[in-house]
């Protein structure tokens, strides 16, 4: 297997330099890709977000008329803040052969591979397209790629499958968890502590809330249910910032904790909390009726669902043989995947360059034969989809999931 093409490597550094932290705006680099799709004669559709400062990209190359399959990655990362790098994590820097650069592994490295095949794919006579979906804020739970989808839910012709390139070193997933994430806050009435019964202590009445979530992940844990396809086969629920009071000898008027719920793709989360909601609208009208300004709020952050994709078929067996590897691979990580097989439709398969155990990470990395493994992938796929035998066989097996 060959290492990473220069192209593709030099494309990477490119990708890299721009700040796409999810905070900031990515225009810069979608307009980058914008024009470096042009050059090939390939027409990019934008879709800005609500403030204008981001957007989403959307191309096709090939026949409009057909399905084709579509290869979707987030150009947003994660914040360096914090973190010890040995090197400028916005200039990628090569030690052998790991690629070192914040976005590397996720998931700039897909992109990169994705651009340095461009031409290849404007110049082969393909008879099904492929598509291209880059989107913004996934890192914030998925949010940029709803306005993509709204866009995508009135295309006359919509692509038959989709590969979303989130790092699995090039292994072919199926299936990831969902995520829902809220935030609690309690108010209470604050007052000196040696007159602690004359306040409402918002702490003590937010502890059995917090409870409630190591009790249901206890129980999850124990009756489930379970799919199998993940190492932690079971749903899980975890507390992850909590902030209350002001003085150890002050009554602590507030307090707020933010949650999540990682949901195997079988169970439905909001019937899971329904009884922490049922249990957060008794405790507000008790405290409210203690004190006018007191009450309980519950506010959600973000979610995305699972992706729930059979393991076997003919679909995932066309993949594979066009990947050539080292086969499935189970992630404990989200993706835009299920948003695209739930809102849309669309048969959708993960794989892609890097490993999720060095996405966010100081001295995060890509090494220089993920890519090239990812070349070869997108190698072949260009291939196939020139082949009208393949293109029919790719859509039987997409039309015989859709019939399920």
């Amino acid at each position: 297997m060959s290492d990473a093409s220069t192209a593709c490597v030099a494309l990477l550094k490119r990708l890299i330099a721009f700040d796409t932290t999810s905070e900031r705006s990515n225009l810069p680099l979608i307009l980058f890709v914008r024009d470096r799709l042009a050059e090939q004669g390939i027409e990019a559709t934008l879709i800005p977000s609500a403030c204008g400062e981001k957007a989403n990209l959307y191309a096709t190359i090939g026949p409009r008329d057909r399905p084709g399959v579509m290869l979707s990655g987030h150009t947003d990362t994660v914040p360096v803040t914090g973190q010890a790098w040995s090197s400028d994590p916005y200039c990628l820097t090569a030690r052998g052969q790991r690629l070192h650069g914040r976005g590397t592994a996720d998931m700039k490295g897909f992109l990169a591979a994705v651009l340095a095949a461009v031409p290849a794919m404007a110049r082969a006579e393909l008879t099904a397209p492929i598509h291209l979906a880059f989107s913004h804020d996934e890192e914030v739970g998925c949010v940029g790629v709803r306005s993509l989808l709204a866009a995508m839910q009135r295309f006359r012709v919509r692509p038959a499958a989709c590969v979303v390139g989130e790092p699995t070193s090039m292994r072919l997933a199926t299936a990831h968890k969902g995520k829902l994430a809220g935030r609690i806050e309690v108010k209470g009435k604050a007052c000196h502590s040696g007159m602690a019964p004359e306040g409402i202590n918002a702490i003590q009445q937010a502890a059995p809330l917090i409870q409630w979530f190591a009790d249901t992940a206890a129980a999850k844990a124990e009756v489930g249910p379970f799919d199998t396809r993940f190492a932690i086969p079971w749903t899980t629920l975890q507390l992850g910032t909590i902030e209350g009071g002001s003085a150890l000898n002050i009554v602590p008027a507030q307090c707020r904790f933010d949650f999540e719920v990682r949901n195997v793709p079988d169970e439905d989360p909001d019937r899971l909390l329904a009884p922490l909601e049922a249990e957060v609208a008794r405790l507000d009208a008790e405290l409210r009726a203690r004190h006018p300004e007191a009450g309980v709020t519950l506010t959600w952050l973000g979610d995305y669902p699972g992706l729930a994709m059979a393991e076997q078929g003919e679909l995932v067996e066309v993949i594979l043989a066009l990947l050539a590897g080292p086969g499935r691979e189970r992630i404990g990580f989200g993706t835009e995947a299920g948003l695209f097989q739930q809102e849309l439709g669309i048969p959708t398969l993960v794989c892609g360059p890097g490993s999720m155990a060095q996405g966010h990470q100081p001295d995060e990395y890509v090494t220089r034969e993920q890519l090239g493994r990812c070349e070869a992938f997108l190698a072949r796929l260009t291939e196939a989809l020139a082949d009208p035998e393949a293109v029919a066989r790719l859509d039987r097996a997409c039309v015989s999931l859709g019939s399920d």
